[in-house]
């Protein structure tokens, strides 16, 4: 029976490898290789020029911080991951391997973190202690994950799903208070897609490129995301209410 390089058993299909046993991680075959490279190579470029156009329209101080923020998290996100899908299949520079993929583990916490960014500092919500300071908590959260990550890489992997998913869900707790609710459909909608794509984010060696699967899971949900924040927060060009002038 053929092993990986890690001591995985390999079944021999060039669609799916054996599940990875204990902490150890998972071995693509060279079909799952490519498409993690592939999947998540095509949005960069696009992610760029959408950082670009936030950027370009924001037209106060905040709306430049939070589409900087937010851009330079989506190409990062997907940059990251390229690269390190990218000498992972190389099968070489294994410590360069390992370090991407701590920061590609790592950089999750703050694309969620930068995701709501916009709407926590764009949007007027009613002030209580939670609302004025839960930008503040969850960049916290998204820092302390990303110490987590440093200490116990790999470690406790479904752990490590679970403080992906409480900083994500956090934030929602500001949609109770604000005053302009436009956009949190989409919101919203691109949330659930990045929990649903958590599905195959935890079946490698049960469902054949489930990796790529959870790549396409979270184009879509940053594809919703990204128009949400662009539309409703960044180029939000709503008339001012017209006033009746007496004369």
């Amino acid at each position: 029976m053929e092993k990986n390089e890690d001591g995985t058993v390999s079944t021999g299909s060039r669609f799916m490898n054996a599940r990875a046993t204990g902490n150890k991680a998972y071995i693509p075959t060279d079909l799952e290789h490519i498409a993690n490279v592939i999947t998540h190579a095509l949005p960069v470029g696009p992610s760029f020029m959408g950082m670009i156009h936030l950027i370009r329209r924001s037209d106060d101080l905040r709306k430049f911080i939070s589409g900087f923020v937010y851009g330079a998290a989506l190409v990062s996100l997907f940059l990251i991951s390229t690269i390190f899908h990218t000498v992972f299949y190389t099968k070489r520079f294994r410590p360069l391997k390992e370090s991407l993929h701590m920061c590609d583990r790592a950089v999750i916490y703050v694309f969620i973190a930068a995701s709501h960014t916009p709407w926590l500092l764009l949007r007027d919500t009613e002030i209580n202690f939670w609302t004025q300071n839960l930008s503040w908590i969850v960049w916290t959260m998204a820092i302390l994950g990303i110490v987590y990550q440093y200490h116990f890489h790999e470690r406790y992997k479904t752990l490590e799903t679970f403080f992906y998913l409480v900083i994500g869900i956090t934030p929602s707790y500001a949609w109770l208070f604000m005053k302009e609710l436009s956009g949190l459909w989409e919101l919203c909608a691109g949330g659930v897609v990045y929990i649903a794509g958590v599905v195959f984010f935890k079946s490698d060696g049960r469902i054949p490129c489930a990796h790529a699967i959870w790549h396409l899971f979270v184009n879509i949900g940053a594809s919703l995301h990204f128009y949400a924040v662009y539309k409703y927060l960044i180029n939000n060009e709503t008339a001012p209410e017209n006033s009746s002038e007496s004369s």
